[in-house]
């Protein structure tokens, strides 16, 4: 009877707590991520500048118009391009200056701190700084190819290099933060596995291969999902080195969104944009939480 009677009380207990806290936070989500998103879907199918109220009712047609731009189909291949970098170069390079700086050594932190500057900097910063070192003319770049005698490009000025040149910005800038998750999980990893396989005769790489990488598993896919939705949402880096340009060529789907949609008064067109990014997000976000972090 009393261990009955505790149960009720912790049942209790829980419900109260959850009455307590569970509607404040389903009031701000609905006034910060379901009212904007149905608002934003409402407007999607309207022909409106953002002026008075929205009357002219065009059905779907914006998203047609959003898929029939060949403007959005680059930035769409542009946001897959950062996903994949993201994932082949950013990943790997901050595991493995994690496995380096994870262990105690002199200037360890030191080292850490600076790999993890970047990321502090603010976005719009960091977006000036490199506009600069990438100037042909008078930056970083400009200086190091004058020393050997020869003319900088102009990186940010071509289609061919531009969005190149922005995706070494990403790598650089956002390295740092998966490189300290790295780093925070290994140095709560158990190391009684590591002595045991150092026991058993493994090499360092086998112990990293067999031990390591499979404990880092679930930090692994967190950071990847970091990642991925961040690089879906890359915006404030581009506006600062290129704006989309040149000839569009170096657009996210939400610098394009604010091109297309905002600076051109054609609210009802970037709300259908909006929508689109969103559910991009929201499947992937579901996918990936069933089927690669359905243990988590």
């Amino acid at each position: 009877m009393a261990a009955l009677a505790g149960r009720r009380g912790a049942d209790i207990g829980k419900l109260s707590t959850i009455l307590l806290f569970l509607p404040p936070a389903l009031l701000l989500f609905t006034l910060f991520v379901v009212l904007p998103v149905g608002e934003a879907a409402w407007y999607s199918g309207f022909n409106w500048n953002g002026f008075g109220s929205p009357t002219n009712w065009i059905g779907l047609d914006n998203y047609r118009f959003v898929f029939d731009n060949r403007a959005f189909g680059t930035a769409f291949k542009n946001n897959l391009l950062i996903i994949v970098v993201s994932l082949v170069i950013q990943l790997p390079l901050a595991l493995s200056l994690a496995i380096i700086l994870a262990d105690r050594f002199r200037g360890a932190v030191v080292l850490r701190m600076v790999f993890f500057l970047p990321y502090i900097l603010a976005e719009i910063a960091t977006g000036l700084i490199f506009s600069f070192v990438y100037d042909g003319d008078y930056g970083l770049l400009a200086a190091i190819y004058k020393s050997f005698g020869a003319q900088a490009p102009h990186l940010l000025a071509s289609p061919q290099t531009a969005f190149a040149a922005i995706l070494v910005v990403v790598v650089w800038k956002y390295f740092g933060f998966h490189m300290m998750l790295f780093i925070a999980a290994l140095q709560s990893l158990d190391r009684s596995m590591l002595e045991a396989a150092r026991i058993d005769g493994a090499s360092r790489w086998q112990s990293l291969r067999y031990v390591v990488i499979p404990a880092l598993s679930p930090t692994i896919r967190l950071s990847a999902f970091f990642a991925i939705v961040g690089s879906l949402q890359l915006f404030d880096l581009v506006m600062p080195l290129t704006r989309g340009g040149p000839s569009d060529s170096s657009h996210t789907m939400v610098s394009f969104l604010y091109t297309f949609g905002i600076t051109r008064m054609r609210v009802g067109f970037g709300s259908a944009v909006g929508v689109i990014l969103f559910l991009i997000c929201v499947v992937f976000a579901f996918t990936y939480k069933r089927w690669i972090m359905r243990d988590e």
